[in-house]
C-alpha cells in the first residue's frame, strides 16, 4: 500500500478545529517542520498539543502560538518561549506540565496498549492534583493514564513508500513513541526511498504505523541554544 501524500498541506487535510495532536521533536531537534508550518497556513483553531516543548518564538509551535491557534498545551518543558509564558500568565492558554519521564511513559503506554500505570513522579506536587494514588513496596505512586491523540506528527531521516521510518540519532527523542500513538500518524522526511530502499535492520518505526508520509522540503535544523567554547590561547 502506497502511503505517500505530495505535501504537507495533503497530509493535514482533514486536521480541524479542536484537534488533539502530538507533535515529535526535543527543542526544535527532529521536529516536524512543514506539518508545523501547514498548520499556521491552514489556520485551524483550538488545537490541544502534546510536545515535549513548545518551541521558541518564531519556529516550532512558537508559530501556532503566535497566531493563537493552540488553545491547550500538553509539554514537559517551555522555558525557551516568551509567548508561551505571556499567554500563560494571562490565562490565554491551557497548560498541563507533566515530569519528562512521566510524559514519554504514557506515550509508551499508549503505543503499547495500555491504558495507565503507576510512577513515583509527581507524588506530593501539583502534579498529583486530582489524581489516585497507590502505595508500592512502602513507596507512594501516582496513577498516570496513556497519551492518545487524533494526529500524531513526526519527522525522520528517511522513509520509505510504506511508511518504515528511520531517525537519525538523536531525532528519534519522542517520535518514535509518538508515531505508535496517534489515530492517524503523518510522518515527513528528508529522503523519501522506494519500499526495499531502507535496510530491515535499520528501521526505527515500522510502517504499520504510519498512515501518511511525504517528502519535506526547506528543513532549517536550527540550534535551539548554540553553546561554544572560549579558546585558550597560551
Amino acid at each position: 500500500m502506497n502511503k505517500v501524500v505530495a505535501n504537507a498541506m495533503e497530509a493535514i487535510h482533514d486536521v480541524s478545529d479542536g484537534a488533539i495532536i502530538m507533535l515529535g521533536g526535543f527543542g526544535l531537534c527532529g521536529i516536524p517542520e512543514n506539518c508545523i508550518a501547514a498548520l499556521a497556513k491552514k489556520g485551524i483553531k483550538n488545537l490541544t498539543c502534546i510536545s515535549n516543548n513548545a518551541g521558541v518564538d518564531d519556529f516550532g509551535l512558537g508559530l501556532l502560538l503566535q497566531t493563537k491557534q493552540i488553545r491547550k498545551m500538553i509539554s514537559s518543558y517551555v522555558g525557551e518561549n516568551a509567548e508561551f509564558e505571556r499567554q500563560l500568565l494571562a490565562n490565554e492558554l491551557e497548560v498541563e506540565l507533566i515530569p519528562q519521564g512521566t510524559l514519554a511513559t504514557r506515550l509508551q503506554m499508549a503505543a503499547m496498549g495500555i491504558p495507565a500505570f503507576y510512577t513515583p513522579a509527581g507524588f506530593g506536587t501539583e502534579v498529583a492534583t486530582g489524581k489516585e494514588s497507590r502505595e508500592f513496596n512502602g513507596k507512594m505512586h501516582l496513577m498516570e493514564y496513556a497519551l492518545h491523540a487524533d494526529f500524531a506528527m513526526v519527522k525522520a531521516w528517511k522513509g520509505d513508500d510504506q511508511g518504515n521510518l528511520v531517525f537519525k540519532k538523536t531525532t528519534r527523542n519522542f517520535s518514535t513513541s509518538m508515531a505508535k500513538a496517534g489515530t492517524i500518524t503523518i510522518a515527513e522526511v528528508e529522503e523519501l526511498v522506494p519500499a526495499g530502499g531502507l535496510d530491515p535492520d535499520s528501521i526505527h518505526v515500522a510502517g504499520i504505523y504510519v498512515h501518511r508520509i511525504f517528502q519535506g522540503h526547506q528543513y532549517q535544523k536550527r540550534i535551539e541554544r548554540r553553546t561554544v567554547r572560549i579558546s585558550q590561547k597560551n
